[in-house]
């Protein structure tokens, strides 16, 4: 096992009726104004952002609001954010949403906090020394944002997707009611679900001597969704499903199940955000459509550990060979996409690339992350070209 440090200082407030407790959970902050960082309309349109602004008017809490925040957040609102926040002497943001509205929030936090350009942090000239407080009543179980350090935002300029991840930007605290998720679209449940997975999957899928405990966390995490997000396909409104859901995407993202690993592999995450860039794709059904054909073109370097993943998180008997229950694994996974309707290929995610796109998504893949991408097996860009070809099927 490799030596690691562990901080998730997030407070988590879980349940039921969660969203009542945000007005005390502001005042500990002993904030003087906070900015309200919200969606594209869903929060206002369910009623939420209505009872949050009854509270802060209750308890005397002053508030400006910015709406707008889409699927791969944009850098020309974080700016205007940006401005919002430095006009109104803004020292809180509260993001009323998912992950888009809290990678958002953080970039807007980063940006006030730090002089310059905050693209600056994503495009990697600079580091980022302090970031506004920040907390959440998350309304989407998927991205774990919540609870990390990460944050990406695309930049509509060159399509460019990138991330920027600092403990600073960790939340001060978490409210989390499974009912504020029950409304969502079942796209929508399944994109997070897989989000979810591939989050624990990114840190298991690894290339050094590992913890027992630590796979048994992540294990047991992924049959946990996997379960769910079954049920919840034909009982949308199931409570005990949403619950586990939830805190599944937070512990699946604040560095739990990449304790005592070499950080785990990333790949998928890193093509996936390029097709973002590109193509403007929901985050969860790229993961989807892209993993197989990652898994297939890398599990011979770490045979042992797809073969771990087929017996232990698929329920895949042993085949007659390593390899042969290693593929047996990777198609189970890729018939659970099927069944929760996301797509296995980038045909079914509805686009198809041209030769130059791929190239050019390589490219771009490859200088995002300084030609340092993979631990299972180090992709160069003629690799991350065969992948993304692949899985354009």
């Amino acid at each position: 096992m490799n030596d690691f440090n562990y901080y998730a200082p997030t407070k988590v407030v879980f349940g039921k009726g969660a969203e009542q407790k945000v007005g005390n959970l502001i005042k500990e902050q002993n904030c003087k104004k906070v900015l309200i960082h919200y969606g594209s309309g869903s929060a206002r349109r369910s009623g939420l952002l209505d009872r949050i602004e009854a509270i802060f008017d209750k308890e005397g809490i002053t508030y400006v609001e910015l709406g707008g925040v889409v699927p791969n957040p944009r850098l020309s609102l974080v700016y205007e954010g940006i401005a919002l926040c430095k006009k109104e002497n803004v020292d809180f943001i509260l993001a009323v949403g998912g992950g888009s509205v809290i990678d958002s929030a953080k970039a807007i936090g980063y940006g006030v906090a730090n002089e310059g350009d905050v693209w600056d942090f994503f495009d990697f000239k600079r580091k980022p020394t302090a970031c506004l407080p920040i907390g959440v009543v998350l309304t989407i179980a998927a991205a774990g944002s919540e609870m990390s350090g990460s944050c990406v935002i695309t930049k509509e300029d060159g399509g460019m997707k990138r991330g920027c991840t600092t403990d600073y930007s960790r939340l001060k605290f978490a409210v989390l009611n499974p009912e504020l998720t029950m409304t969502l679209p079942p796209y929508q449940t399944a994109c997070g679900c897989t989000d979810i997975l591939m989050h624990t999957m990114e840190r298991y899928f690894n290339h050094s001597e590992n913890m027992e405990l630590t796979d048994g966390i992540s294990e047991a995490l992924m049959r946990t969704v996997i379960r769910n997000a079954k049920i919840l396909v034909k009982e949308p409104e199931n409570y005990d499903a949403r619950a586990e859901v939830m805190w599944a995407g937070s512990l699946s993202h604040n560095g739990l199940t990449g304790c005592g690993t070499d950080g785990g592999d990333w790949a998928t995450h890193k093509l996936e955000h390029e097709l973002g860039g590109m193509f403007d794709v929901a985050h969860g059904a790229g993961l989807a459509a892209i993993w197989g054909s990652w898994a297939r073109y890398v599990c011979g370097e770490r045979i042992e550990r797809f073969v771990q993943f087929a017996e232990h998180v698929m329920g895949v008997e042993p085949q007659e060979t390593e390899q042969k229950t290693a593929e047996a694994g990777i198609a189970a996974m890729e018939d659970f996409y099927r069944e929760i309707k996301m797509p296995t290929s980038l045909a079914e995610l509805g686009i198809a690339p041209t030769d130059e796109q791929i190239r050019e998504l390589a490219e771009k893949c490859n200088a995002a992350v300084r030609g340092n991408l993979g631990k299972v097996k180090h992709l160069n860009v003629e690799d991350m070209i065969a992948i993304y070809t692949a899985a354009r099927r």
